[in-house]
């Protein structure tokens, strides 16, 4: 870490998702927050410890809605250990919530805050040194890890979909089908969309990682059971994929590959 720099570095980034500002921050062990107009990342020894993003619910929201958490107890641990920036280990300790419990919902709020804050069109970025996160160290994640997963996850939605307009557009249902069937998990998103709410705030509203949402209506955006912005109504939306099996009903998507990760940075 380094001990005099400026408040801020102004640095213009034209990779869509890779940043050369974060590849130099890693590999000089810096201390400090990342910032773009989509998030932070917060960054200890060139490691990433924490992301945020207003696109995406925050670790709160993932344990408190998921029911691991009261929301009392969040609040709690925040008071009494926000400004010493233990807050993760002042849940642990106290016994509100596991450290399996902890790390992997903090490591689905991490890769999710990310994939936004190095996402396309994100403009210019900052870095300010020696700036900490309340949450403190739960599992750090090497910065270039970070960035595989982000342009991974970008890859795979355009698998599914390659609309992106549909990530930002108010979700507006379509009658699907005769004998067109949808997960358990789809009609819940469904059930939210109300032709005003985006995906981004559906997922606030069931607590759940935005991405993931994310993949289930550009699911349901190639099964046409939802709106294709710019598609006029009534008509097929395109480009369109070959139709696909409905994805079986299962656990958190992601849970394996966050476990994984987490066997992988132990080893390490």
């Amino acid at each position: 870490m380094r001990a005099a720099e400026p408040a801020a570095v102004p640095q213009a980034i034209s990779a869509p998702a890779v940043s050369p500002l974060l590849t130099r921050l890693a590999a000089e062990g810096a201390t400090g927050a990342f910032l773009r107009a989509q998030g932070t990342l917060y960054l200890v020894e060139g490691c990433v410890v924490h992301a945020e993003s207003p696109a995406a619910p925050g670790i709160d929201v993932l344990l408190t809605a998921g029911g691991a958490l009261a929301a009392q107890g969040w609040q709690d641990a925040l008071s009494s250990a926000g400004t010493r920036h233990e807050v993760g280990r002042e849940l642990v300790a106290s016994g509100r919530v596991t450290t399996g419990e902890l790390e992997m919902c903090h490591l689905g709020a991490l890769f999710d805050a990310a994939f936004f804050v190095l996402g396309t069109a994100s403009g210019p970025t900052r870095f300010r040194y020696g700036v900490a996160h309340w949450l403190g160290r739960v599992r750090p994640v090497p910065a270039a890890a970070v960035e595989r997963e982000t342009l991974r996850r970008r890859a795979l939605l355009d698998s599914i979909w390659p609309r992106p307009e549909v990530d930002t557009a108010p979700v507006v249902p379509r009658q699907p089908a005769r004998g067109q069937a949808v997960t358990v998990r789809q009609r819940a998103l469904l059930r939210l969309a109300d032709g005003v709410r985006t995906p981004t705030a559906i997922a606030w509203a069931l607590g759940r990682p935005s991405f993931h949402t994310l993949i289930e209506v550009r699911r349901l955006a190639a099964a046409g059971l939802v709106e294709a912005p710019g598609t006029p109504e009534g008509e097929p939306g395109s480009p369109v994929a070959p139709p696909f099996p409905a994805p079986a009903d299962c656990a958190e998507p992601d849970i394996a590959l966050l476990r994984r990760v987490r066997d992988a940075l132990e080893a390490l």
